[in-house]
């Protein structure tokens, strides 16, 4: 039998042998009932180990397409006939409960960045630099280290890490994770720990316990596009705040409170997103207070506060916290890569058994070999190794990417420089639309995330811009504002459309009553130039 095979290709000689003989059988050259030959002479025809030829016959074999019987060989299965598939029946003739489905989540205003950057590939494959993704440089991350451990984890516990696993998360993990937020200044004990599938799972575990159909939900306006998509599918009412240089106003918060009524406050302190913004010490003790006073949880999102570059250290709120008002959500995802899936909340109180009871409910346990890999990973220190590694080259593209926009862009763009985080956050001059810039940029092989989907009101987000530094070498972030550039000059010939522009950094172009207010023109007061800087804080070893 003659199969041609290429001892270049990086697709492995068993899977190319497999290939050849899957399309004889299904065209027909190779009848059903045809013997194939022996392994060891087709070994020896080929110039191949056996161990190749018996790959290839597993493969087929787990296809339905041949069988070995002893005494006759290996031969090829005769194929079974299919029915037609039935034909694809209009939306009136589905059953009732799919006609009876609710709406979607209302999407208003525009896509979230992963779908931006979805649309920007399809527009100009392979040349498009994306300032839209969400996380850090995934390229960075010691792929070799970490499948060695996982192997070796494998190895050692065998069976035990193929199982389920623990409701609340692998005990070790847990473990690492306390003694980690113990030394920078968050005491956690194990069984606070709750390993989470992302981020994303633990604020969803949070919200659909304590929120209900009309509850109301405060936040910052602007704020990480994923909890609001989040909380609209939870039929929840999202108040934004609008936000300044110095992150959420607590000061402005108690007429908030008393006029809505919050049953959660969700709030991201540390290099926020999408602004970068840090809030500073005064506000997160007053917060605090505010949410004893007015009995309102905090949910707190640290998704990338490992990631400072400079500027004081500033504890989590939830170090503050000495009586269980705090709920703290991380990852590890942002940091090492997204595809990872593990996060972690912290919770103490009668409130962490019943996130741990959700929990069960939702998928059982998050992934068992990825939670003892990852944490052999942190306990010797690699993850460590890592982050430092990490800070000191985004700090480089932060650097770089501010650089570029100052010698690229427009004067009239203005944004904070953060002290830590992944990303920029854009205001651009007046009459500029984020949309229509971004339709501009895709052709010209560039990408970022528009404002729109970070705001409860997407209207708000027309003036703002996303953009992220860590994601690119200094050589690619240099070109891609270049385009930018380009794409700007080329958005400012097209008729603009008629807009407001909103006030301030990732601030709201009305209050949250819908009126104009003394914090609104106090915002317009403070409006980022280039180059100011936010107060940072010193994040601890952990991940999201």
């Amino acid at each position: 039998m003659r199969i041609p095979i290429d001892r270049g290709s990086r697709q492995p000689l068993y899977r190319q042998i497999a290939a050849q003989l899957r399309a004889g059988i299904l065209s027909g050259a190779i009848a059903a009932g045809s013997r194939l030959p022996a392994t060891r002479r087709l070994a020896a025809d080929l110039g191949v180990n056996r161990l190749t030829i018996e790959s290839a016959y597993a493969e087929l074999r787990a296809d339905g397409l041949i069988a070995g019987r002893i005494g006759s060989g290996t031969r090829v299965l005769p194929r079974l006939p299919f029915p037609a598939p039935p034909a694809r029946r209009e939306p009136a003739s589905w059953p009732l409960w799919q006609q009876e489905l609710r709406p979607g989540l209302p999407r208003p205003g525009g896509r979230l960045p992963e779908e931006v950057a979805a649309g920007a590939r399809a527009g100009r494959e392979g040349e498009t630099i994306d300032f839209g993704f969400g996380s850090g440089d995934p390229r960075l991350f010691p792929v070799d280290d970490f499948r060695r451990l996982l192997h070796a984890v494998l190895k050692r516990d065998g069976i035990q890490a193929l199982g389920y696993g623990e409701h609340q998360g692998h005990a070790p993990l847990r473990e690492a994770i306390a003694r980690v937020l113990a030394s920078q200044g968050l005491p956690a004990g194990v069984d606070d720990v709750i390993v989470t599938s992302g981020s994303q799972q633990a604020i969803a575990l949070v919200a659909q316990l304590l929120l209900g159909p009309g509850d109301v939900v405060l936040t910052e306006s602007p704020t990480y596009g994923g909890a609001l998509d989040l909380f609209r599918s939870l039929a929840v009412r999202v108040i934004g705040v609008p936000a300044d240089a110095r992150g959420l106003p607590v000061e402005d918060l108690e007429p908030v409170l008393q006029t809505h009524h919050p049953k959660l406050i969700y709030t991201i302190p540390d290099f926020h997103n999408p602004t970068g913004a840090c809030l500073d010490g005064d506000r997160r003790r007053l917060l605090l207070e505010l949410a004893d006073r007015y009995n309102v949880p905090l949910l707190e999102d640290d998704f990338v506060g490992d990631l400072r570059y400079e500027g004081r250290a500033l504890p989590a709120l939830k170090a503050l916290d000495a009586g269980g008002r705090v709920i703290y959500v991380s990852t590890f995802s942002k940091m090492l890569m997204p595809g990872l899936r593990v996060g972690f909340l912290v919770a103490d109180g009668p409130v962490r058994a019943r996130l741990v009871e959700r929990k069960r409910v939702n998928d059982l346990a998050t992934s068992n070999p990825l939670q003892r890999a990852l944490e052999a990973y942190v306990t010797v220190g690699r993850y460590e190794t890592h982050l430092r590694r990490s800070c000191r080259r985004y700090r480089r593209r932060r650097d770089a990417m501010t650089g570029a926009i100052r010698r690229c862009l427009p004067a009239g763009v203005r944004f904070d420089v953060p002290r830590g985080g992944l990303f920029l956050w854009l205001r651009l001059p007046d009459g500029m639309d984020s949309g229509r810039l971004l339709a501009a940029a895709r052709p010209l092989g560039v990408s970022f995330a528009p404002g729109a989907p970070f705001f409860p009101d997407p209207a708000d987000g027309a003036p703002y811009l996303r953009l992220n530094f860590a994601a690119w070498q200094e050589e690619k972030i240099a070109e891609g504002i270049r385009r930018l550039g380009e794409a700007f000059r080329q958005a400012e010939r097209r008729p603009a459309r008629t807009t407001t522009p909103a006030t301030g950094t990732g601030s709201s172009r009305r209050s949250v009553s819908g009126r104009s207010s003394n914090r609104d023109r106090r915002s317009a007061l403070s409006r980022p130039s280039r180059g100011a800087a936010d107060t940072g804080r010193t994040s601890r070893d952990r991940t999201r």
